[in-house]
């Protein structure tokens, strides 16, 4: 595992928030960690590159990017942004974008402002992915709950749950499950089949629903 700078271009400034207090302040982009002035905790701003088995946790307002050779197993990762083209079998939660450019079984836990499943990208997410928007221009299975707009790019295809705000399917993609619109908030609780009856619909294009994740 190594730490690097410029994974994406770092601007001059940034607006970072506590991870204990929410408190928010800005720091220079150069910067790999500082001292919330609120609460006096540690906040990490490193970019973290991995490029073998790494299973430590990481929480760091920077960038985590996962190589060809890397595998990610840590429990808990929290970062800024994220870049996974090789294995991830623990959690990740992001403040921004999770890009997917690998193929396989994802176990853990995924949560994002945005995710991209890039076109070469095949992954089956065997937990619930929460999003607020998610695009899809390869092939994935699973269950999505998003607050916003799930994308189906040409090309793309998406077999699973999909619970959200709205989602468009462009010409040439494919969609295979059971979806509920306008309920990207809801629970698993809440997706109780009397009150889901009227609300999702099967739209199936040339695809059988997919198996459920064991």
């Amino acid at each position: 595992m190594k730490r690097f700078d410029g994974l994406w271009k770092s601007k001059r400034s940034n607006v970072i928030e506590c991870f204990d207090c929410q408190r928010k302040q800005e720091v220079s982009g150069a910067a790999t960690s500082t001292i919330c002035p609120s609460c006096s905790a540690h906040i990490d701003l490193s970019d973290y590159k991995i490029t073998t088995s790494f299973s430590r946790s990481i929480r760091t307002r920077g960038d985590v990017h996962v190589t060809t050779k890397g595998d990610l197993s840590s429990s808990s990762v929290r970062c800024r942004r994220a870049i996974i083209e090789g294995r991830l079998r623990g959690n990740l939660d992001s403040a921004g974008t999770i890009v997917i450019n690998t193929s396989g079984k994802i176990p853990g836990r995924l949560s994002a402002s945005e995710i991209v499943v890039e076109k070469r990208a095949e992954v089956q997410f065997f937990r619930r992915v929460r999003v607020s928007n998610m695009e899809i221009r390869g092939r994935m299975s699973g269950e999505i709950v998003a607050d916003g707009l799930v994308t189906i790019r040409k090309n793309g295809v998406l077999e699973g749950t999909v619970a959200a705000k709205s989602i468009n399917v462009e010409k040439g993609g494919v969609f295979s499950g059971q979806l509920i619109i306008g309920k990207g908030h809801l629970q698993q609780a809440e997706l109780l089949p009397s009150e889901t009856a009227a609300l999702s619909k099967e739209l199936s294009i040339g695809l059988a629903p997919p198996l459920p994740a064991t």
